[in-house]
């Protein structure tokens, strides 16, 4: 999804070992961003598939062996 550039958004950057993703909530869903490419794309959740997908994360349903 491309962003537009009018849209105020608030990215908050979060870690984990040398990965950083940066998240904004808005009234368009919720978007999710590489840290290090802000002009690249962006993954955008409904509230519902936000909460499946960290609850997956938390699951451990990502994780490399």
């Amino acid at each position: 999804m491309q962003i537009d550039p009018d849209m105020p958004l608030h990215w908050i950057k979060r870690c984990a070992d040398t990965a950083c993703i940066e998240v904004a909530q808005h009234d368009t869903g919720i978007h999710m961003r590489d840290s290090k490419d802000p002009d690249g794309p962006v993954l955008t959740f409904t509230g519902e598939q936000w909460v499946s997908f960290t609850a997956a994360v938390a699951a451990g349903e990502f994780d490399r062996d």
